[in-house]
C-alpha cells in the first residue's frame, strides 16, 4: 500500500476525526481497565465528544500544523505538531492511524515526517507524550522505534 503524507485540508476534517474516535478505542478501554468504572467515568464522562473536540481545535485553530497520511483513495492517519513560542521545543500533540490500517508502519512514517519538519524547522527539542497504559503499548513502540527516549511519569487518581 502506497502511502503519502500531504497537508491537511479542511475537507480531511471529517475522516480525521472518524479515525481518531476509533483507533482510540483501545486507549479508553484500557484507561477503563485501569482506572476502574467509577473513576473512569469521573475523569472521561464523554470521552468521545472531547476528543472529537481536541482532534477538530488542533485541526482548525490554527495553533498547529497538521498532516495526513493519504492512500490516494482514503485518509488513514494524521499528525498534528505544536512548536514552542520561541520555536527551539516542538511536540508531536495528536498522531492517530486507522485501526483497519494499523501495523503498517503509517505511525512510524507520520513521526519522522514530523520529526524531520521539525528538524528543518530549527527546533532542538521534540517531545511526545503517551500513555504507560496497555493501550497505549502500540505507540510507546513506534515512538522508541523513531528514537524517542521515554520518561516514565506517574499520574493517580482517587474518586471521592
Amino acid at each position: 500500500m502506497q502511502v503519502r503524507v500531504r497537508p491537511f485540508r479542511a475537507a480531511d476534517l471529517s475522516a480525521v476525526v472518524d479515525l481518531s474516535l476509533r483507533a482510540w478505542v483501545p486507549v479508553y478501554e484500557s484507561f477503563a481497565t485501569v482506572l476502574g468504572p467509577e473513576v473512569f467515568h469521573r475523569q472521561y464522562p464523554d470521552w468521545r465528544a472531547s476528543q472529537r473536540g481536541e482532534v477538530e481545535a488542533a485541526c482548525t485553530d490554527g495553533r498547529a500544523r497538521v498532516w495526513v497520511a493519504d492512500t490516494g483513495s482514503r485518509i488513514v492517519g494524521f499528525v498534528a505538531v505544536v512548536l514552542a513560542q520561541d520555536g527551539d521545543a516542538g511536540a508531536i500533540e495528536l498522531l492517530a492511524v486507522d485501526p483497519d490500517h494499523q501495523g503498517h508502519s503509517i505511525g512510524t512514517a507520520l513521526t519522522e515526517f514530523a520529526t524531520d519538519w521539525m528538524r528543518e524547522a530549527g527546533v532542538s527539542l521534540v517531545s511526545i507524550w503517551t500513555g504507560g497504559d496497555p493501550g497505549h503499548a502500540p505507540a510507546r513502540r513506534t515512538y522508541e522505534k523513531a528514537g524517542y527516549t521515554a520518561l516514565p511519569l506517574t499520574r493517580y487518581y482517587k474518586a471521592l
